[in-house]
């Protein structure tokens, strides 16, 4: 496959890559060029802006969490109907879980044979900037670093004498130089940018973005570069059909016994409603992950608990993550929904939850030393803390019985909360996974269950746990058998 494809990275966080990116995007897309968005990592938030930027969904590009062959056949797959992709790395170019640099962005543009352009802050520095990036060049010499981005550029002699010093010392092209820029138009939470849900003048912010880098950088000179990204060929015998996630082997793939609870059903039953938490509290989606739903056989159903007073008619819910805490008042005042969530739940309605989902089947979420009722599934009490309680990658082992994950499942992900459990009222045999890698809900255990309910604060990508959909969708089948016989489904 020829397709000009472009990664745009950097030494470390914060280097403004994430805003470059979303301008880039913004800017070629105005041109009427079609972006496919991507972004390296486990980050939904980056995502979020890099979609609404190309005006199309953006894909998580991540070689811990998905198989290296299922990455490149993601892109492949999901590139389809696009003039040129751009991929957002994360942290620093070769920053990756060890010292051989696994699932660092350097790894994936070697992996995608993608050309990478460095966005340098140049914050009080010259000739040094030079030797920084020749260091880059010299570290691993296949990674295909073929321009320079300078940010924070403080006038004009000092863009001219980091010009000067790249190119003379290091070989290749300055394609942009942004100066330190006083407004502020992407507000920032924690560590990164505030989610476009939450941002009433997200549109607005990426058309500054856009203005920028059609002012301050060389888009025809980034367009040359990612036109010469090298033919790209799919890896044989790993393919995705439709936006499903093909099914890896290894401990990460599900029994074959609940793919059957599955596949026993007719194709004619009526495909189950699998309800979705969508809204400024619950974002955190992968697109994959909900495509892999529809594509295990359900009909998505967005509700809120911000604005609908009941759930409707419904063979399952999975709530993703968010920042509930933004909005604890109103999720607090919804009573009816709550108790309507927590009514379903004691007939055995199926509920996957992650994170912010967690958060809200839990007893009460503690904000600025004040309690708010949540749904109440699981008596736990949560606050919120002013530092992260977890962040990074988790590793987890199944070991107990539960309604989605056979014992002895290996599960991949990541985690990253400012709460913690202020007060743990469940017994130890309700959490059913042991964290080999990563913080968890308690006492370095997560998965905590209720019936058909299992919440965690892992954070599970479809493409690199497979058997997740199907298993999710088998349990809502179940639960629309039940329903129609009048039972309750345990």
């Amino acid at each position: 496959m020829v397709f000009p494809r472009i990664i745009i990275s950097a030494l470390r966080g914060g280097s403004g890559k994430t805003i470059l990116s979303i301008g880039i995007i913004a800017a070629w897309r105005s041109t009427g060029n079609t972006v496919a968005p991507f972004k390296k990592g486990p980050d939904y938030i980056d995502a979020g802006w890099l979609a609404l930027a190309a005006g199309r969904p953006c894909y998580n590009l991540d070689a811990f969490l998905i198989p290296e062959e299922t990455i490149v056949n993601s892109f492949f797959f999901h590139r389809v109907g696009g003039d040129i992709a751009v991929i957002e790395g994360n942290r620093g170019l070769f920053d990756g879980i060890d010292v051989q640099g696994r699932t660092s962005t350097a790894e994936l543009a070697k992996l995608l044979k993608a050309p990478v352009v460095l966005c340098i802050d140049a914050t009080k520095t010259t000739r040094t900037a030079a030797a920084i990036v020749s260091g880059c060049l010299g570290f691993d010499v296949s990674v295909p670093i073929k321009g320079v981005i300078l940010n924070h550029v403080a006038g004009t002699r000092h863009e001219k004498i980091l010009r000067s010093s790249i190119e003379t010392h290091c070989g290749v092209p300055i394609l942009g130089a942004v100066p330190k820029l006083t407004a502020q138009y992407f507000p920032e939470r924690h560590m990164g940018l505030v989610p476009t849900a939450e941002h009433a003048w997200a549109q607005e912010s990426i058309e500054a973005a856009g203005r920028l880098a059609r002012d301050y950088l060389d888009l025809d000179g980034l367009m040359a570069v990612a036109m010469e990204a090298e033919p790209l060929i799919p890896p044989a015998g790993n393919t995705m059909s439709g936006g499903r996630p093909s099914e890896d082997s290894g401990s990460r793939r599900i029994t074959k016994e609940k793919h059957q609870k599955v596949s026993k059903y007719d194709v004619q039953e009526k495909a189950p409603k699998i309800g979705v938490i969508k809204d400024a509290a619950f974002q955190f989606y992968y697109p994959e992950n909900l495509e892999a739903l529809v594509q295990a056989g359900a009909d998505l159903v967005y509700v809120s608990p911000l604005k609908d007073r009941f759930l409707p008619q419904l063979d399952a819910l999975y709530i993703g993550g968010g920042f509930p805490e933004t909005h604890v008042q109103a999720l607090a005042s919804n009573k009816t929904f709550r108790d309507d969530l927590r009514a379903l739940v004691d007939t055995g309605f199926p509920v996957y939850a992650e994170c912010g989902g967690l958060m809200y089947l839990g007893q009460t979420l503690v904000v600025d030393h004040t309690s708010y009722p949540m749904a109440g599934v699981f008596p736990i009490v949560y606050d919120i803390s002013k530092t992260p309680q977890g962040h990074g990658y988790t590793i987890i082992e199944v070991d107990r019985q539960n309604a989605y994950y056979s014992i002895g499942t290996e599960i991949r992900g990541h985690e990253f909360h400012y709460s913690s459990v202020l007060k743990w009222g469940g017994k130890d045999s309700d959490l059913v996974f042991r964290m080999c890698r990563g913080k968890g809900l308690h006492n370095r255990r997560d998965g905590v269950c209720y019936r058909n309910v299992l919440a965690t604060y892992t954070h599970i990508h479809a493409l690199g746990t497979p058997g997740w959909a199907q298993a999710l969708v088998g349990k809502a089948r179940v639960y629309q058998q039940a329903k129609k016989e009048g039972k309750p489904c345990f």
